[in-house]
């Protein structure tokens, strides 16, 4: 009898051992996989950080106090030739997807209201038929892309999904609008809308109209209601909060924190202001850069939580802007506060002010600190970086993926390919006053070349951007060779993707495609 029982404890035993070892064995398989964050920042100019993205300071650096993003760049790599956009929603749903906007063909800002093309008229080109109802995660959505989003592919594979701040994802009423439907587990306060009414929580994050909640008052934050709790600070408290499950649970997160800051309207940080007008700013470029502080404070939050809680070094940590800064404000007479200089024009632009972005990578054992890449990446390649550096391989999707993983750049920052050619494409008018650029244009670039192609006038401009960062020297018509080899690669990838194209009103004529143009 003792003997027998003997026997049935030790064959017990050795099952608890052996599914304790298994168990552990599961969650160290689960703990092995590393907690992505990607800090997206909406309308953040080039220059505005104490983090010079150039080959040397500048005095808008110096302007600028960013001590997390400084840190950030001494712990991860910078990249110097990083791109967006030239506006909102198309690089967030390059980003969700992987596809580029003239493929996707959400190629301008969508409307918090369904089914409103926010292009302004224009005198020469009739408007296209783009998805102005942005992205949607399931099919026959009028106006919109489907596809698979980024997190739904992380969630299937294990991870905890949060999303914290700005979606802007789709119009109300489509199922893009809301990130539970892309694949989130938890969202803060996003929702269709592209910008904040307010930024203070005094202000329940509003500002009524006619005595009613502004279309653009900020969802989900009735906690912070009636406090000074501003609102790149309850985002971001918020965030941490819901990662604390995953944490505690031993669970790989994705966390997308995506700030309204540094969108209007403009309004100073109560907490950094003073740094600015005491260094004698006027008071519309202090409260921009304190706007622009309290976005860099969340960095540093983010960056002590991940220290306290010691998963720092599991942790991946991508910072990004959606799209160049504002360097048009008719409001302003034309002037703007944000500043992409050297870099010509800003948002809306497809020359660089509109689409170079400050873009840092932290990943420890990976990553080696304080690295430089200046190997050019565009927004699209962050869906399958993502998908690589957590170990997943033919991720099956809706839509055929445009990006390419920058994975071996992260692991050797000095790895170089001239032969890849990028793609930006805005058939669309951004807003009313005119701009350098800001309105239908197409730009591609290969190597240190970059074409642009202004449809109304029917111009191509070829700039060399290792020698003319700034695009102020035009070698279209010294170099028409070159012109023609870009407008050829353009044209066939346009074509390629089948991308919307503009009609020309006083004609109904097509505008002519980049390579059917004539070198002037």
């Amino acid at each position: 009898m003792l003997i027998r029982f003997a026997r049935q404890l030790s064959i017990a035993m050795i099952i608890a051992l052996l599914f304790t070892r298994f168990n552990v064995s599961s969650q160290s398989a689960s703990q092995s996989k590393p907690n992505i964050i990607v800090f997206l920042v909406d309308d953040m100019g080039w220059q505005d950080t104490s983090v010079p993205f150039w080959n040397k300071p500048t005095d808008f650096n110096r302007r600028f106090h960013t001590p997390n993003m400084e840190r950030l760049a001494r712990e991860g790599v910078k990249f110097t030739n990083a791109y967006a956009m030239p506006v909102c929603t198309p690089t967030r749903v390059s980003l969700l997807t992987g596809v580029n906007a003239a493929h996707h063909r959400v190629t301008h800002w969508t409307s918090p209201d369904k089914n409103k093309n926010t292009d302004h008229e224009d005198p020469t080109v009739k408007a296209v038929d783009w998805n102005i109802n942005g992205f949607s995660p399931v099919p026959r959505v009028e106006h919109t892309f489907h596809g698979t989003a980024l997190p739904e592919i992380l969630k299937q594979n294990g991870y905890y999904t949060v999303h914290s701040g700005k979606a802007h994802f789709g119009s109300t009423g489509t199922p893009g609008s809301d990130p539970l439907n892309v694949g989130f587990d938890v969202n803060i306060a996003g929702s269709s809308i592209g910008h904040p009414a307010s930024y203070s929580g005094k202000a329940n994050y509003d500002s009524p109209v006619n005595g009613k909640p502004h279309r653009n008052a900020v969802p989900g934050l009735e906690t912070y209601h009636g406090t000074e709790t501003f609102l790149s600070d309850a985002i971001t408290i918020e965030a941490l909060k819901a990662i604390e499950k995953p944490v505690s649970d031993k669970k790989p997160f994705f966390l997308y924190l995506a700030h309204y800051a540094v969108h209007v309207p403009l309004t100073a940080d109560p907490r950094f202001l003073n740094r600015y007008l005491q260094a004698g700013l006027d008071s519309t470029e202090a409260k921009y850069a304190a706007l622009v502080e309290g976005m860099d404070q969340s960095l540093g939050d983010v960056l002590k939580y991940l220290d306290d809680k010691k998963i720092a070094d599991n942790t991946v940590v991508m910072f990004m802007s959606d799209n160049g800064g504002l360097s048009l404000s008719p409001a302003r007479g034309g002037q703007a506060w944000t500043h992409n200089l050297p870099l010509k024009a800003g948002k809306g632009s497809v020359y660089e002010g509109g689409i170079r972005e400050p873009m840092l990578v932290k990943w420890p054992g990976i990553v080696k600190a304080g690295s430089v890449a200046d190997q050019y990446v565009i927004i699209e390649d962050f869906f399958p970086t993502i998908l690589d550096m957590v170990g997943v391989k033919n991720a099956k999707t809706v839509q055929k993926i445009d990006g390419k993983t920058f994975l071996p750049i992260l692991r050797n920052p000095a790895f170089k390919d001239g032969t890849r050619g990028l793609v930006w494409h805005h058939p669309n008018r951004w807003i009313a006053a005119e701009g350098p650029n800001i309105h239908y244009a197409s730009a591609f670039r290969q190597g240190d070349w970059k074409l642009i192609y202004n449809y109304r006038q029917a111009k191509l401009e070829l700039y060399n951007l290792r020698d003319d960062i700034g695009e102020a020297h035009d070698l279209a018509t010294s170099n028409p060779a070159k012109v023609k080899e870009l407008a050829a690669l353009l044209t066939k990838q346009l074509k390629a993707w089948n991308a919307q194209w503009p009609v020309f009103k006083a004609t109904g004529k097509p505008v002519p495609f980049p390579d059917e143009v004539a070198i002037k």
